[in-house]
């Protein structure tokens, strides 16, 4: 699939590239972000900002496997980062990160209200599945306030950096949204 640019009020989200690099190296210095990402390297190295904004986030929307957004200001500053992820047949997984000087502000949560919004309806995904280490209070307040659904903690689910770990899974709905899915939905009774 050829990238896409989404916008909101306040956002621009688009793919990344070469010119973003030096942007998203620095935003990866953080050590809040390596310690919860168990996909960054740490330390994070100039090269694997490199790799990421010239090789994988392109590759992602060539195969149509992961769909990485740049989350920008209109001014062109970037603010986070945001990828969905295929697992299955209608379910993809989101992941985000938001730069440490733009936290609190909301964006995060806009982005991935916004992006959800386009999965649902423009790659035919019927459930996003969300997930963080136990502990990453931060992205759990971003995961309910876009509208997850809780549903529990999954033993040893992730590895960060070699130790297994427990995560938080929740998950969005298109009638979360407001949204009709494309397949029936068929709820276990209550």
């Amino acid at each position: 699939m050829e990238p896409v640019t989404l916008t909101t009020g306040r956002l621009v989200l688009r793919t990344v590239g070469p010119d973003d690099t030096d942007a998203v190296y620095a935003a990866a210095q953080d050590p809040e972000m390596q310690r919860w990402l168990s996909q960054f390297p740490s330390p994070y190295l100039h090269e694997h900002a490199q790799a990421f904004t010239e090789q994988f986030a392109p590759d992602g929307w060539a195969d149509d496997s992961m769909f990485t957004f740049g989350v920008f200001l209109p001014s062109g500053e970037l603010v986070g980062m945001l990828g969905i992820t295929m697992r299955s047949l209608g379910v993809a997984e989101i992941g985000f990160w938001a730069a440490k000087e733009h936290r609190g502000n909301g964006y995060i949560t806009e982005a991935t209200t916004t992006t959800a919004r386009w999965a649902f309806t423009a790659l035919a995904v019927d459930r996003i599945e969300w997930r963080a280490e136990v502990g990453n209070t931060p992205s759990r307040a971003v995961a309910r306030r876009a509208g997850f659904t809780f549903e529990g903690t999954l033993r040893s689910a992730v590895n960060n950096k070699g130790v297994r770990r427990d995560c938080w899974v929740g998950s969005l709905l298109p009638s979360d949204l407001g949204l009709p899915s494309t397949a029936p939905y068929l709820p276990a009774p209550s």
